[in-house]
């Protein structure tokens, strides 16, 4: 996984990135703070983490998304006095002994410790087995611009503040909230057989959802969730919700 870690400055930084992120940014003097950018529809555009660095906010974004997320930003700087430049940092990350300087993950403690330094690295932790076991969504894989983040559990990963103020794609994100249930959403389910990620899932013929990350015996599924009452099938395999 190759992360962009780029540094915010200037006076108005925090009010700038708390007028546009789904979670109340006040957290980052005490740590990491997840947080998302959204459309004005509501949906994803980007998942991130912010620290403070002094002055500075640390915003550490997937490589894959880290231009467009900075393009976006600066379309809604206008006269907001806020720099924002690519450091040299690295990601490093592990779920051992935490070193001098790393910050726990906000999103759950089994995903360990994220470290900003020259050098970087990763201890080799299964992270597609972390991720499946507590169905903790990826920029790419499960996160997409198709993506609502309450169907991708940012409430439950602590990447969504109900008390905050506005922000981009607030209103569409607080009527989801308050519907008495989700009716699509990331899922943990078993898995027997063979099925490639992005395999269609269906149930009784009828289209269900689609398959994400595999670990072992498990996965991560988008589904439809009135149709995942049974078995299901992607591909050559059987589906069904995991327990718990």
């Amino acid at each position: 996984m190759t992360r962009r870690i780029y540094r915010l400055t200037g006076p108005d930084a925090r009010h700038f990135l708390q007028g546009l992120t789904t979670n109340d940014i006040s957290g980052i003097d005490r740590g990491l703070v997840y947080t998302a950018m959204l459309t004005p529809q509501g949906k994803y555009i980007a998942d991130f983490f912010l620290t403070a660095q002094g002055d500075a906010i640390l915003l550490d974004v997937d490589d894959s998304i880290g231009p467009a997320l900075v393009q976006r930003l600066t379309m809604y700087k206008l006269r907001s006095n806020v720099q924002i430049t690519e450091t040299d940092l690295k990601l490093a990350r592990g779920t051992g002994p935490a070193p001098t300087g790393a910050l726990p993950d906000p999103r759950h403690p089994d995903l360990g410790w994220r470290l900003y330094d020259d050098q970087g690295g990763d201890d080799g932790t299964d992270w597609d087995a972390i991720r499946v076991a507590h169905c903790i969504p990826e920029t790419g894989i499960e996160l997409t611009p198709d993506t609502y983040i309450l169907e991708a559990g940012f409430e439950r990963l602590h990447g969504v503040d109900f008390r905050k103020g506005c922000y981009v794609g607030q209103e569409v994100t607080a009527r989801m909230k308050h519907k008495t249930e989700l009716r699509k959403g990331l899922v943990r389910v078993t898995i027997t057989g063979d099925a490639a990620p992005g395999a269609e899932i269906t149930a009784d013929g009828k289209a269900a959802g689609t398959l994400h990350t595999r670990s072992g015996g498990f996965a991560i599924a988008y589904l439809r969730l009135d149709r995942a009452t049974g078995p299901m099938q992607a591909g050559a395999a059987q589906v069904t919700l995991a327990d718990g």
